[in-house]
């Protein structure tokens, strides 16, 4: 099989930690041709998807002594191709957020694909309906006390209903932006303003969730469902358990909770088309549903002795050819 994946540049990705060089190598290693493209780089030429592809050789990073090691020159190119996106039979859309005007135009140029030629993953339909935090707002049943709003006085009345609460931009990655709220704080105006751009966006506000202090649990669910979990536990004076802002990671069992939560979310998962996924939960409640470029595989091989991103490429391969 022939898998593109469309990522941020590949010279500045960390093969030690980064998901999408994880699924490559698992490609590669599983005997497929592995291409990459950017966004940037899309075209619709006679009323097809284009992209300018490089073939890519990876060399796989190694577990030594419970770390991530790679070379120094873990990849290399061959020369750019213009070629149809229907060459491939996979295109994995993995660039990072935000999911801004050029990346929504790159979903609306991936939509000239035919999906009877060649698969997307994750369906731009599913990624456009999507938003990481908006998304879990429908499984009421889920998610702890949240509010959306651009209004001072709603965000406020609600930050002093509940003592205390987590500020997020709807556009947000890695734990950016991400702020705590008490209603005490003589910042709250200030804080609120610039988060909102003085009232012209809206911000996703939870009720803080004391249990965050025990880690934020990153759970991949392939079709929903899960194969694999990590902890992410904040550090230092950082509330935030966020690997990118360095929350340091631990072994984690999934709850029969977490099971049920994910129960939940699978038919809806997979009718948006929505098949890599990382879910986070909190003591018990989903907060975010990470679908353009879930992360944690690394972490998850590297401390249960899995590997993950076999088994995606292993069932993308298998239910396409059952296609």
């Amino acid at each position: 099989m022939k898998f593109a994946f469309i990522i941020d540049s590949i010279h500045r990705l960390d093969p030690t930690h980064d998901t999408s060089v994880a699924l490559m190598e698992a490609a590669q290693e599983l005997g497929h041709e592995v291409w990459v493209t950017q966004a940037s780089r899309l075209s619709v030429i006679d009323g097809k998807a284009w992209a300018v592809l490089e073939p890519v050789q990876l060399t796989p990073v190694k577990l030594v002594e419970g770390r991530w090691e790679a070379v120094e020159s873990w990849f290399s190119l061959d020369a750019p191709i213009l070629r149809p996106l229907e060459d491939m039979d996979i295109v994995f859309m993995r660039p990072d957020p935000p999911v801004d005007t050029a990346y929504l135009y790159a979903t609306y140029i991936l939509d000239y694909i035919d999906p009877a030629k060649t698969r997307v993953l994750n369906s731009t339909n599913g990624i456009r309906s999507a938003n990481e935090k908006m998304y879990a707002l429908q499984f009421t049943e889920a998610i702890p006390e949240t509010i959306v709003s651009q209004d001072k006085q709603v965000i406020r009345q609600f930050l002093e209903k509940k003592g205390a609460a987590v500020l997020k931009p709807l556009g947000g990655k890695a734990g950016e932006g991400i702020l705590f709220l008490e209603p005490s704080d003589r910042n709250f105006n200030s804080l609120i303003e610039i988060s909102t751009l003085q009232g012209k966006l809206p911000v996703m506000v939870q009720t803080y969730l004391p249990e965050a202090k025990e880690g934020d649990k990153r759970i991949i669910l392939l079709n929903g469902s899960p194969i694999g979990a990590v902890n992410r536990i904040p550090t230092g004076t950082d509330f935030r358990g966020n690997m990118a802002v360095g929350g340091r990671v631990a072994t984690v069992d999934i709850t029969e909770r977490e099971h049920q939560i994910c129960a939940q979310l699978a038919p809806t998962l997979q009718r948006d088309g929505l098949v890599f996924v990382g879910i986070d939960v909190i003591g018990g409640y989903l907060t975010e549903v990470n679908v353009t470029s879930p992360t944690g595989i690394r972490e998850v091989d590297r401390l249960s002795n899995v590997r993950i991103a076999y088994q995606v490429i292993e069932w993308i391969k298998q239910t396409d050819q059952n296609q």
